[in-house]
């Protein structure tokens, strides 16, 4: 294992966040209070508490775990394209750097800066809303499982794109809907039995309702359920980036 490589690469793409420091933290930060604001002061005053959990604090799991896919996704899709876009993945490629040791850098950083971002939001929420974190230790497991696998997932969307515009069609049109739907800001309990089931193919549905178990000890599918599906989500994009540096596919062509 080339371990100079490996901390080049993931210092080289943590250096680009603390450049881009305005678009990198603070604009999510700023977007996430607002949801706070909006959702939690405003439209949280006139709902009643769900499960004995005031709305505000309700919200919080699934406002980080927006964060959490959407900035995963970008900051690894950007940081593959990147130098597909320049040409300077030849050089990459020809360097006596193994694929893992590739997908280890970008896929570390860009899941570095998520959970970066995932805590200061969560500090940041504490300062709306009073929080308990019944389970710690599993909030930061389903906080890290969730970065790496939407960072590697990122990873994929950024060789896949041709372009800019392919760069954020997935995010936007796939990613960020199914989180919006997948219990961020209620429970599908409280959905018609026809929804709820259709919500249950939502995988989002699981990080979220695993998520907010640990920090307030209840969700809308089994915990075990959601670690599982979470694990498999994982498996899937680690085949998937195999796959991918084992053919070469857009990556040599």
């Amino acid at each position: 294992m080339n371990f100079h490589a490996i901390r080049a690469i993931y210092l080289f793409e943590m250096a680009r966040t603390w450049r881009t420091l305005l678009q990198s933290i603070v604009s999510p930060v700023i977007s996430t209070s607002l949801y706070f604001v909006v959702f939690g002061a405003a439209i949280g005053s006139r709902i009643s508490e769900i499960n004995g959990i005031t709305y505000g604090a309700f919200i919080v799991p699934g406002l980080i775990m927006l964060s959490l896919l959407t900035q995963s996704i970008s900051n690894a899709s950007f940081g593959i394209y990147f130098p597909k876009f320049v040409g300077t993945i030849y050089e990459l490629l020809s360097a006596p750097v193994s694929y893992i040791e590739i997908v280890i850098s970008y896929v570390g950083a860009a899941a570095s800066k998520s959970i970066i971002l995932g805590l200061i939001i969560l500090a940041t929420a504490s300062l709306f809303v009073p929080l308990q974190i019944q389970h710690p230790v599993w909030m930061l497991v389903f906080l890290v499982l969730t970065a790496v696998t939407f960072s590697l997932f990122g990873f994929i969307i950024g060789i896949w794109a041709g372009n800019f515009e392919q760069l954020q069609l997935v995010p936007l049109l796939i990613v960020t809907p199914l989180t919006f739907l997948g219990g961020s800001f209620y429970s599908i309990d409280m959905l018609p039995p026809f929804w709820r089931t259709v919500s249950l193919f939502n995988p989002v549905v699981y990080l979220v309702s695993g998520f907010r178990w640990s920090f307030f000890g209840m969700s809308d599918v089994n915990i075990g359920i959601s670690l599982g599906m979470t694990l498999v989500f994982l498996a899937a994009c680690l085949v998937t980036v195999s796959w991918i540096f084992r053919t070469g596919w857009r990556i040599k062509v």
